[in-house]
């Protein structure tokens, strides 16, 4: 009996020591399988991992310096389309790439063939300013067979898929300076039009033009004209001659233009003939239209437009966008505003630059910006 019990209390005691080892093994096993310090919790070892890749948006912005540019334009005339030029070299630098102008002298011959040069250089990327569909469409084709990406400015290429039109409210910008022509003439009068067909910006404005021609019958537009291969000097030259077909004060009451150049022009026309009488009402607006507007011996009183600098700035932003991969809307467009002498300082002269302080809604514009491309501008000027 003794015995019996005595060899119970012996397997007893093996039992537990044989439990105590295994749950001593367990533990030591678990603690080798964990590599983090008892301290660090499992959240700090993710983030410290984490912190140590570069963000996506780093990675991203990264890639896209270098790019190489051509800018297709159909003509470089003028001080808007200067302004218009330097908005998109200096966004394109900021992004670390470069620009290669081709300018066409309003030849679409030549249009045609810059495109095709710009294709067959294998630029990274291409913008084209003030296109036309017909010349470009052998161009385009080629260009998206290439991959190539395409931004245009107001060209009218709606119809091409896949690239991305960068446009101005054309028919607004011409209902603001009609308007307040109107108003100022009090409704009736004689106008003269300076405009030219051909050009996508311009068949809008004129569907504007005609509609405030059914609403105000008692304006009479009593002469027209334009012509863009020597904008400013054609129109300065011709508005002499109707000055000369109407030489009484009173038979004209304002002048209409449909671009700055042609504005221009007009203006100095008239302020050389001493017809103080007349208004002139302009689209576009540069430094140099601006100093017009702001002297008061100069009958060009109000224009509508966007900043041209930022028109450029927005179209680079969305060719890289493309470079990028994202999907981009077919049409962007720019809104407006309207800028008038009454608006502007009377004791000091102004540039496009100080004018938001003075005309709500002008200046730079955020559109099309992404975090990446911010990201990417603060890599490039950080060199």
């Amino acid at each position: 009996m003794t015995q019996r019990k005595f060899k119970g209390t012996w397997l007893a005691l093996v039992l537990v020591l044989v439990a105590v080892l295994a749950a001593c093994g367990n533990k030591e096993e678990n603690n080798a399988g964990n590599s983090a310090p008892a301290s660090e919790s499992p959240t700090a070892s993710v983030q410290a991992s984490a912190s140590a890749e570069p963000s996506e948006s780093a990675s991203a912005a990264d890639s896209l310096k270098g790019k190489k540019i051509a800018l297709v334009m159909r003509f470089n005339t003028g001080t808007f389309s200067a302004q218009y030029v330097d908005g998109v070299k200096k966004q394109v630098a900021k992004f670390g790439g470069e620009v290669t102008v081709l300018s066409s002298e309003n030849d679409l011959a030549k249009l045609s063939a810059n495109l095709d040069s710009a294709v067959n250089q294998k630029f990274d990327g291409i913008l084209i300013d003030h296109g036309d569909a017909a010349a470009l469409t052998n161009g385009l084709n080629k260009a998206k067979e290439a991959g190539i990406p395409i931004v245009a400015f107001d060209s009218g290429l709606n119809d091409f898929e896949g690239i991305t039109n960068i446009a101005q409210n054309d028919q607004l910008l011409a209902e603001f300076t009609l308007e307040k022509l109107a108003e100022e003439a009090g409704g009736k009068g004689n106008i003269v039009k300076v405009w030219v067909a051909g050009f996508p910006p311009m068949e809008s404005r004129q569907i504007a033009y005609k509609a405030f021609t059914e609403k105000y019958p008692d304006i009479k537009e009593i002469s027209q004209f334009g012509d863009a291969s020597n904008p400013q000097l054609d129109s300065q030259t011709r508005m002499e001659a109707v000055l000369k077909q109407y030489p009484n004060k009173g038979d004209i009451t304002a002048v209409w233009a449909a671009w700055d150049e042609f504005a221009k022009g007009a203006a100095n026309a008239i302020k050389q003939a001493a017809r103080d009488e007349i208004k002139v009402y302009g689209i576009d607006l540069s430094d140099e239209d601006l100093k017009m507007i702001q002297d008061p011996t100069s009958p060009w009183v109000a224009s509508a437009a966007v900043d041209p600098t930022s028109i450029g700035t927005v179209q680079v932003r969305y060719l890289y966008q493309k470079f990028h991969g994202d999907t981009t809307d077919p049409v962007v467009q720019l809104e407006p505003v309207f800028v008038h002498r009454d608006a502007l300082p009377k004791d000091k002269v102004i540039t496009t630059a100080d004018l938001s302080q003075y005309v709500e809604g002008w200046g730079s514009s955020d559109l099309g910006n992404t975090d990446y491309l911010k990201e990417l501008e603060t890599l490039v000027g950080a060199k």
